[in-house]
């Protein structure tokens, strides 16, 4: 059933095609209750793809199949995916979709988010935070949102210049900043203040 819907979305729009292939991967998925390691796949995908150059060698028709084949083996042994992972990569790329795997990527998170209760967090810090400090921010997330479970994906920004932002709830809509940059720029506007006549 799934592979018959993944199979199909090649004529289908990029959106459409990308909801398509996320609702047929969390049904395997769901399936074969491996919903948490299949979503561990995805985030490993993500970064992958993440560089355009992957998807545009998967997508050239000049490229013979074998060297797609090779980078797939090369990929799944190297970010141990899940069998059913690997096949579902595979479709992508012989349907020559590779350019929407970050799309499918957010289709299948929000999916996997909705069936397990699970609310995302997006943390950024100028370095990568500890484990022990990621894990207090998915608590403190958890105890604002009441939520079953915390994803916490991380970002790097060295524009933040210390500290760390957090984003979670729906499109990333609710904002947590306690990066310095934010601090500096509180500290600016306390000198931005209008001029004051003074008499002596």
């Amino acid at each position: 059933m799934a592979a018959l819907r993944l199979a199909s979305s090649v004529t289908l729009c990029p959106a459409a095609a990308a909801e398509n292939y996320a609702t047929a991967l969390t049904e395997v998925a769901a399936e074969s209750d491996s919903l948490d390691a299949t979503v561990a796949d995805m985030e490993k995908l993500e970064k992958i793809f993440a560089e355009e150059a992957i998807a545009e060698f998967f997508d050239n028709p000049t490229v013979p199949r074998e060297e797609k084949t090779a980078l797939i083996d090369e990929i799944a042994k190297s970010s141990e995916l899940q069998p059913h992972t690997v096949n579902f990569l595979n479709v992508v790329i012989d349907n020559t979709r590779a350019s929407l795997m970050p799309q499918i990527v957010r289709e299948f998170e929000t999916a996997y988010n909705a069936l397990t209760g699970t609310e995302e967090a997006v943390v950024t810090s100028v370095v990568q935070l500890e484990s022990q400090d990621l894990a207090q921010i998915a608590t403190h997330v958890q105890n604002i949102t009441g939520a079953a479970n915390v994803r916490i994906k991380t970002r790097l920004d060295p524009e933040l210049i210390a500290g760390f932002t957090v984003q979670y709830g729906r499109d990333s809509s609710n904002f947590i900043d306690m990066s310095v940059r934010k601090q500096i720029a509180e500290i600016t506007s306390e000198f931005e203040m209008p001029s004051v006549n003074l008499e002596v």
